[in-house]
């Protein structure tokens, strides 16, 4: 079926992106009015029903691992740790303009992988890398991993390796506070819907086929921006991107309902077995000293109100 909505390919300029990245700084100090309620879990049975209807189990990974392999070691013998990661995602990745550096949660993981398989904080450089091109800078050698709240799915699976998984998301819907729209059909119904190209949220909204126009931009973040500009009526995107916005524009919100329960991992080239090992072990002793909750807590928790567990995919 043929989609409804046109697809526009939109890149605001460099001005109009900081817009929003203003809007983080002013925010940077804690939450801007109230919290956006949060996301019930995604049941474990949807999760599972959508694996098997796909043909493929997201939680399907080498088994964790310590031993340096030839993927580690040509990584270390280049001496550098390349990782791909955001930087316009307020609490996930993003640039802080006082500093200059790129912080969030997605952060505190990508330090933790490159100080544990490197040695040295020091050799891990942190490459901002679009939505679209993700899969793209893997398989061009631009990047050694990406972490950068990648949804595992079996598209995916076939261009790239994943590690278990690290977080459990589903997707929501932005809508400026003056929408009438109450829940994710009413807010896709025959408006302008935003989504980053080469995104799961961007497939939910060509597969509803009910949107009067897809508009698609390399960063999400720039979604935003639009609708901050009246030029797209909603925004689509994983949970956790959702409630940081919402959290940074107290013009914003978002509306009920989720759509597609998810898990996000770690990807890098699918011949580098014993690196995808090696992020396993990571995680597994991350998690276990409570790193993971404890970023969690500082970044995330504030706008997406559960208790950590509630995001932890566990292990299958």
């Amino acid at each position: 079926m043929r989609n409804r909505g046109s697809r526009r390919t939109t890149r605001p300029a460099a001005a109009l992106a900081l817009l929003a990245a203003g809007a983080a700084v002013l925010a940077g100090g804690g939450p801007v009015g109230a919290a956006p309620t949060a996301a019930t879990a995604p049941p474990a049975v949807q999760q599972e029903q959508q694996e098997q209807a796909d043909g493929c189990d997201v939680y399907r990974s080498v088994p964790p691992s310590s031993e340096d392999g030839p993927a580690v070691k040509a990584v270390k013998d280049k001496r550098s740790l390349v990782i791909g990661v955001d930087q316009n995602s307020y609490r996930w990745g993003a640039r802080n303009p006082n500093t200059g550096q790129i912080e969030g949660f997605d952060i505190d993981l990508a330090r933790a992988i490159g100080a544990a398989v490197m040695g040295d904080p020091e050799k891990v450089v942190l490459k901002p890398v679009a939505t679209a091109d993700r899969i793209d800078a893997i398989k061009k050698r631009r990047v050694d991993l990406i972490v950068r709240t990648m949804t595992i799915n079996c598209k995916r699976m076939e261009d790239v390796a994943f590690s278990k998984p690290y977080f459990n998301i589903s997707q929501r819907v932005l809508v400026p506070k003056t929408s009438p729209a109450k829940n994710i059909d009413d807010a896709v119904r025959d408006r302008r819907v935003c989504a980053a190209d080469g995104s799961t949220a961007l497939s939910i909204v060509k597969e509803k086929n009910t949107a009067r126009q897809v508009v698609t931009v390399e960063n999400q973040l720039d979604c935003l921006v639009l609708m901050q500009l009246g030029k797209v009526d909603a925004v689509m995107t994983d949970n956790g991107l959702a409630a940081g916005q919402a959290a940074q524009d107290q013009t914003v919100r978002i509306v009920d309902g989720e759509a597609q329960p998810e898990v996000i991992g770690v990807a890098m080239a699918k011949d580098s077995t014993d690196l995808t090992a090696r992020v396993n072990q990571v995680l597994a002793d991350y998690y276990a000293r409570g790193d993971w909750a404890r970023s969690y807590e500082h970044w995330l928790k504030p706008y997406m109100l559960n208790e950590p567990d509630h995001y932890w995919p566990g292990t299958r």
